[in-house]
């Protein structure tokens, strides 16, 4: 059963909340983080990529740069611009973009899960990747951004959230992208306690998004428990920041793909190994796909709608998935992409840009787009639950997570 915990936040002093809030730090490139922190003393991206602090070409992964992160973050804890709740807590997070609300509970989840698969993970993660946000953890002491988890929706937690909604919220302010944004506490002994019984009597819980930013927090767990023998397994170390989610409220964007040639392929004979595993029918405008099995194709100036044959469909929860079918039928056996994690031919669009950053990068810096009708949040719990995992960029969640909004410390 899920250990889900209340803990006593550091959280943004009155009225600061909207000025520290930030997007997570793995959505900016290095120069696109140096804009956005350029003559800002308060946006919490300065903490997630402290290497803004330094020159551009100093090293990104030097030990005082992680220094700095808890320089700035200790700071900010002084001067009064975080306080830290008096006791532990659970925290309402809801994000309402374009009229949809998504409301989930912050609280402090277990490593021990992570760790036995109660926590369930469908995309394998990157070492290099990982230890950046290790060193950031233990430098710190502290979890700085939230791990989005997704649980099957319990009425008897709708009911509570619902209820204590209608109070008034801790925080409440609007993001540049228009991304609403409310907090509300827990606090009452008796609500606190049927979280905590409600999460106990869930079985599973899925990473929607964060897979590295949960193994990094995992792994500092491990470290500080192998630095602390005589541990009892109540120390904030064994627990790690999270934002938990009911599915009914989760929405997956497509993740497209772009391709930067046609594999040596004339058009003609692009089309005719095509047509071998699909039915292709031009049409007028920018196409995204309305069913599973179909793709969108956008290829000199011209949209098509690729639909996949009955023989090549797949009931397997990996296989199955569309990202699965385009990559095994297309993107592999024609393109001649073998493995899109490295390959530099292939790059991918989330679907929050739109089908026209299709036609611009097709008509730029690549070839031919696919667009991509987007996995369901079913799927993701399936291929989960089988303990498989899905390809490389299969998912695209918003709205995002704010960093910066709930710190949760180490000690």
């Amino acid at each position: 059963m899920a250990e889900v915990r209340p803990f006593a936040a550091y959280r943004p002093a009155a009225g600061l909340a909207d000025k520290i809030a930030a997007l997570p730090y793995d959505v900016y490139n290095r120069q696109e983080a140096r804009e956005v922190v350029e003559g800002d003393k308060y946006t919490f991206l300065r903490i997630d990529r402290p290497e803004t602090q330094f020159e551009p070409d100093h090293d990104m992964y030097a030990p005082e740069v992680y220094d700095k992160a808890r320089e700035l973050l200790d700071g900010m804890i002084r001067d009064g611009e975080y306080v830290k709740e008096n006791s532990a807590v659970y925290y309402i997070y809801e994000l309402i973009m374009d009229g949809r609300h998504q409301t989930g509970i912050v609280a402090a989840s277990s490593i021990d899960d992570y760790l036995n698969g109660v926590i369930k993970k469908h995309e394998n993660t990157r070492a290099e990747k990982e230890e950046d946000r290790i060193k950031h953890v233990y430098t710190c002491n502290a979890q700085t951004g939230p791990i989005f988890l997704a649980y099957r929706h319990r009425d008897s937690i709708d009911s509570l959230v619902a209820e204590i909604k209608k109070g008034e919220p801790l925080y409440s302010f609007t993001s540049d992208d228009g991304i609403a944004h409310n907090v509300w506490v827990i606090d009452k002994t008796e609500d606190v306690a049927k979280v905590k019984a409600e999460f106990a009597a869930t079985d599973k819980i899925y990473i929607a998004d964060g897979h590295h930013r949960a193994a990094s927090a995992v792994k500092v767990g491990i470290k500080k428990r192998e630095e602390n023998p005589g541990y009892t397994g109540e120390e904030e170390f064994n627990y790690f920041l999270s934002v938990l989610f009911p599915d009914s409220e989760l929405k997956i964007l497509p993740y497209n793909r772009v391709v930067k040639d046609t594999n040596g392929l004339s058009e003609d004979e692009l089309f005719a190994k095509l047509s071998e595993v699909v039915d292709i029918k031009e049409v007028a405008e920018a196409y995204q796909p309305e069913a599973k099995g179909i793709f969108g194709m956008y290829i000199s100036g011209k949209w098509y709608k690729l639909t996949m044959k009955e023989e090549f469909l797949s009931d397997d929860p990996v296989k199955g998935l569309d990202v699965s079918l385009l990559q095994d039928n297309i993107l592999g056996p024609i393109l001649g992409i073998g493995d899109p994690r490295v390959d530099k031919r292939i790059d991918f669009v989330g679907g929050i840009r739109g089908l026209k950053e299709l036609e611009k990068r097709s008509e730029s810096d690549m070839k031919l787009a696919f667009s991509m009708y987007p996995t369901s949040i079913a799927e993701l719990f399936d291929v989960a639950d089988n303990d498989l995992l899905m390809p490389p960029k299969s998912t695209w969640f918003e709205p995002k997570l704010r960093s910066g909004l709930f710190i949760h410390k180490l000690d």
